[in-house]
């Protein structure tokens, strides 16, 4: 996670706190109090009076033991209300309503964290209701639909990181090498849309087209995914004109013009 930056106003209790919750991560999700006082670099008389604080607010809770700590459940309810706010879930509802409907198959939508593909929207065809979700692990960049096309246009230091990150291996068909995944995003430059073909989860297809902001930069990406075997090769190019239009459309009413 990012790391606590200094300021003239900034208040230090805050700021001791937020460097607490600023220390859990996907490797790292429940820790005891001296590795959280080690890694944020604070005594641990101190880290335990902050820790006392954030659990009584809910941001953090201790497993059944109570000598490791994780996040809480207030963040979750925050991040939810955060991603309701978001202008993309409000702008692109009504298209993503649309794609699930035109091809009957399940529509995301993720955006894009540096190395992940964290999804925000997702739309069943047949599950009534638009509802907005939330993954909180999100989905690595290299072997998802909407991670190759969010990743496909950012710049080349983005693409080495995830590199640098490691290429596991989900399934026979997942990208591994550097040069074989920086080829198969040029073409997904190429086309202007990204497949997942059955790289990420063992018998399941997608297609994914990059989102755009009012700045032109790619923030996120919009797909279908279905089972492999109903998206043959010869429907691949139909899902791939209809997830770049919709793509298109939503960076519209997101404000760009390009």
């Amino acid at each position: 996670m990012s790391k606590i930056v200094s300021g003239a106003g900034r208040v230090k209790s805050l700021a001791k706190a937020a460097s607490l919750l600023d220390c859990f991560g996907r490797d790292s999700r429940a820790m005891t109090l001296a590795e959280l006082a080690e890694q944020a670099g604070l005594p641990k008389p101190t880290a335990h009076q902050h820790l006392v604080t954030l659990k009584e607010l809910g941001f953090v809770e201790q497993d059944v033991k109570g000598d490791r700590y994780r996040l809480g459940i207030r963040l979750f309810q925050l991040g939810s209300l955060y991603l309701a706010n978001l202008e993309l879930g409000r702008e692109a509802q009504p298209v993503v309503d649309r794609l699930a409907r035109i091809t009957g198959e399940t529509v995301h939508l993720s955006i894009f964290d540096g190395l992940y593909a964290v999804m925000v929207d997702r739309r069943e065809s047949d599950s009534g209701p638009y509802q907005m979700v939330m993954n909180i692990e999100g989905a690595p960049a290299y072997c998802t639909g909407v991670g190759k096309a969010m990743l496909a246009f950012q710049p080349d230091a983005a693409v080495e990181r995830v590199i640098a990150a490691g290429l596991v291996r989900f399934t026979e068909r997942t990208i591994t090498e550097a040069g074989e995944l920086r080829a198969d995003l040029a073409r997904v430059r190429d086309r202007g849309f990204a497949i997942d073909d059955d790289e990420h989860q063992f018998g399941q297809r997608c297609v994914a087209a990059p989102i755009r902001n009012a700045a032109g930069q790619v923030f996120a990406a919009i797909s279908v995914a279905a089972p492999a075997a109903r998206v043959p090769d010869s429907r691949i190019e139909v899902l791939g004109e209809l997830v770049v239009q919709s793509a298109e459309t939503i960076a519209r009413r997101l404000g760009w013009h390009g």
